[in-house]
């Protein structure tokens, strides 16, 4: 009987151990696939919040990414639970990465530190100023604005603007990372803005929106204009999750297409101003209008910036 074949021929013991190797190392991509599926939690939706972020969130759920992970946690048929965490460096690295959540509510989409779903509203910065002082501008290198004290959050992108036309001696600078246990920044600014400490504020919608209507406070508030080649001030906001968990991302973006009409209903009733797809103000007459659908579906609204 001649010898059986190399191919047939039993491998000695180091051989199969470098055979067991091999097939564990093609296996384990697709284990992982499975493991990586399994750490989103089925049976409840997990987010990862600021305990005390008004008018984003807080821990007695009272902010505008609290009504709208309620809404997210009904089409998917499962409560909603939260790890509380402030919003500061290392928010991302202890909660979402360290798997003790599932999303991250209202991040810009594209953020690099996580996978982001389809966006659910389109905001952008915003001038305010004090009823009754004047101020029409909305552009930075306005005239009226030239002897003005001029509110900024530290390294946002309107600082660029106040760079570019050499405004940044007259700027009163506040922090844009905080611990919010202890302070809030954007609404220092606009208390600043009522007491006549400063002249106009440049600062994120959201914060302007919210507290010139749920605080009742005498300011306006206007789109601050772009310039061309000039630093991005329009941002569509979406939820974060991890990098390679496509599945729990499609569910989500299922969930914000079957809920969109709920979740702008929700921002124009905490005073978020609103832009369409153009970067076009929305009214609360179109949102009162609109049918389920992806914000690009929003109607558009053009002529002058509406006033918080």
């Amino acid at each position: 009987m001649t010898d059986p074949s190399p191919r047939a021929r039993p491998l000695p013991a180091r051989g199969r151990l470098r055979a067991l190797m091999i097939l564990a190392a093609l296996a384990a991509p697709q284990a992982g696939h499975a493991q990586q599926l399994d750490l989103v939690s089925r049976d409840q939706l997990r987010v990862c919040a600021d305990p005390n972020n008004l008018p984003f969130s807080n821990d007695r759920k009272e902010g505008f990414e609290n009504h709208i992970a309620e809404l997210i946690g009904q089409d998917l048929r499962v409560p909603v639970s939260y790890v509380w965490f402030p919003q500061i460096v290392g928010f991302v690295r202890n909660t979402l990465r360290a798997r003790r959540c599932d999303v991250v509510m209202g991040t810009a989409s594209g953020d690099p530190n996580m996978e982001t779903t389809n966006p659910y509203y389109n905001t952008g910065y915003m001038m305010v100023s004090r009823q009754g002082d004047g101020i029409t501008a909305t552009s930075v290198g306005d005239p009226q604005l030239a002897d003005k004290k001029i509110g900024l959050i530290a390294a946002t992108p309107p600082t660029d603007l106040l760079v570019r036309h050499h405004m940044m001696g007259q700027v009163t600078s506040y922090a844009l990372v905080v611990d919010t246990r202890f302070d809030a920044p954007g609404r220092q600014m606009l208390q600043d803005l009522v007491d006549r400490k400063i002249d106009v504020g440049l600062i994120w919608g959201p914060i302007a929106g919210f507290y010139i209507t749920h605080d009742h406070l005498p300011l306006q508030a206007a789109w601050l204009a772009s310039e061309p080649d000039g630093p991005r001030l329009a941002f569509h906001i979406s939820m974060g999750v991890r990098s390679g968990e496509g599945e729990w991302r499609r569910r989500l973006n299922q969930a914000i297409h079957t809920r969109q009409a709920e979740i702008t209903q929700v921002l124009q009733s905490f005073g978020i101003p609103l832009l369409d797809e153009e970067n076009h103000p929305i009214t609360a007459s179109a949102v009162a209008t609109l049918p389920p659908g992806p914000p690009n579906a929003l109607p558009a609204k053009s002529g002058a910036a509406p006033t918080q």
